[in-house]
């Protein structure tokens, strides 16, 4: 969805990607860095579902482009995405009948629908969530979310569980034996990745969700890669490029890592992977 363009239609097919927030322990500290890094504003609002009962609206340009909320006592960090859906309710049943855990909800959040946390088949945390008709995301502009991966130890536990709850079809895109990427696709469009972590990461790593933003290409990836190291954070991966564009995986002030890239920089020969590992040292 375009930056400029509300949400059209009261209910989103479920299984799109529709929001993206971060979990943090300085919120403070956390938004003046994407504050500096996208230009992003924030907007305080009432949660019941957060730790804290508040909840900050990132936007840009005055539309809503994800959330930010300070975690509870041992609470997960860093960022996840909210896939829609039509009934948190019956989500809650297939996700328990499909091997996942339900971790909390459904929630009512005021003027925000309703949302269900999980942890998936292959135990990525996730966020299910009826938006409401209101429903606006500025998502595909610059500056803005622009995909995921799901980094997983058990791909076939995370096909299985997402083909069975959206009728996601899937496509490999890396040859299975050495690079497990598969694009899971909803009428034949791409919606999310998935990505089996091979011997370059930590046999403990968690699964986890690796969410992509979009730079302006008159800055381009090595400069903001630069300017989130002025801004305190990190480059975890240098800019290098790939057939989707040039990339680098950053983390905040507080270690949350993520990925930028200028889909205008395609690279047809194959560099460094764009599912290689963010915490490869």
């Amino acid at each position: 969805m375009s930056l400029s363009s509300p949400a059209s239609e009261p209910v989103l097919p479920s299984g799109i990607p529709c929001w993206v927030e971060l979990g943090c322990n300085d919120e403070a500290t956390i938004q003046h860095f994407y504050n500096g890094l996208f230009g992003w504003q924030y907007q305080l609002r009432r949660d019941p579902a957060a730790p804290t009962g508040r909840y900050a609206v990132a936007t840009l340009g005055g539309v809503p482009v994800g959330g930010c909320y300070r975690v509870g006592a041992g609470g997960p960090a860093g960022w996840t995405i909210h896939l829609a859906v039509q009934n948190t309710a019956s989500t809650a049943e297939w996700v328990e009948t499909l091997g996942g855990r339900v971790t909390l909800g459904p929630v009512e959040i005021p003027e925000r629908g309703s949302i269900l946390h999980a942890v998936d088949a292959s135990g990525a945390p996730i966020v299910f969530w009826r938006p409401p008709v209101s429903w606006d995301f500025g998502a595909g502009a610059t500056n803005t979310f622009v995909g995921a991966d799901l980094n997983t130890h058990d791909g076939e536990a995370a096909d299985r569980f997402y083909r069975k709850l959206f009728n996601y079809t899937t496509r490999q895109i890396g040859t299975s034996a050495s690079v497990d990427y598969v694009e899971w696709l909803l009428a034949n469009e791409p919606v999310l990745y998935r990505y089996v972590m091979g011997s370059e990461y930590l046999p403990d790593t968690p699964p986890h969700w690796m969410v992509y933003f979009e730079v302006d290409p008159a800055r381009g990836t090595d400069a903001a890669a630069g300017h989130a190291l002025m801004l305190g954070g990190t480059v975890v991966i240098q800019p290098y490029d790939t057939p989707f564009g040039r990339m680098a995986i950053l983390a905040d002030p507080e270690g949350a890592v993520f990925a930028i890239i200028d889909h205008t920089q395609v690279h047809q020969d194959w560099g460094r992977a764009e599912v290689d590992d963010p915490y490869d040292d």
